[in-house]
């Protein structure tokens, strides 16, 4: 994250977001693939790297394909360049990624449990869980919230203000944050 500064002085806290360029590889359709679909290619990847039959749609660090049907993307071809200038400043965004792996996590950190009282005859339950469940049912309930593995899942941030747009460099100032780390790939969604 970074901040900028509006005419006021106010800063303004802001992600700077690489889209594009991106290339659409392959348009699939309906007649031939059963569905309708736009398949685009981002990043750079060595071609040595890259599995045979996937070297023909070029050589992307990430391929993707979206449903044109849902976004209503049927006028691109293949070979044609999208790139950040199909967003405007002030547009309103819903980003999507891969938030940040946290580990084992305890239920205080995991779910927001408030612990246990820290005195009044109370010794090592500040940050417990409490009772997992009643006498009555002999079980526990499933989806009871527990310790466990947290972060590292699709996450998506809405609502985010497009601040301003770096055309030569397809930069997206955004306020706000996105999910997951440096260098993880984000859907945008106008």
């Amino acid at each position: 994250m970074s901040q900028i500064f509006d005419e006021n002085g106010n800063a303004i806290p802001v992600t700077l977001v690489e889209a594009g360029p991106m290339i659409v590889t392959q348009i699939k359709t309906k007649e031939k693939d059963g569905y309708q679909a736009t398949q685009v290619g981002f990043g750079k990847k060595s071609s040595k790297n890259i599995k045979k039959p996937q070297r023909k749609a070029g050589s992307f660090r990430w391929l993707r394909e979206f449903r044109s049907e849902e976004l209503g993307i049927n006028n691109y071809e293949s070979g044609q360049k999208i790139d950040a200038s199909i967003f405007n400043k002030g547009d309103v965004v819903k980003i999507s990624g891969v938030s940040k792996g946290k580990g084992f996590q305890g239920v205080v950190k995991r779910h927001g449990f408030h612990g246990g009282p820290r005195s009044h005859g109370q010794k090592h339950s500040e940050r417990e869980p409490g009772s997992i469940g009643a006498t009555g049912p002999q079980r526990v309930f499933k989806g009871t919230r527990m310790p466990g593995r947290m972060g590292g899942e699709r996450t998506t941030v809405r609502n985010l203000k497009v601040i301003d747009i770096v055309p030569e460099k397809n930069i997206l100032i955004v306020k706000g944050a996105v999910p997951g780390r440096r260098g993880i790939l984000l859907e945008i969604r106008g």
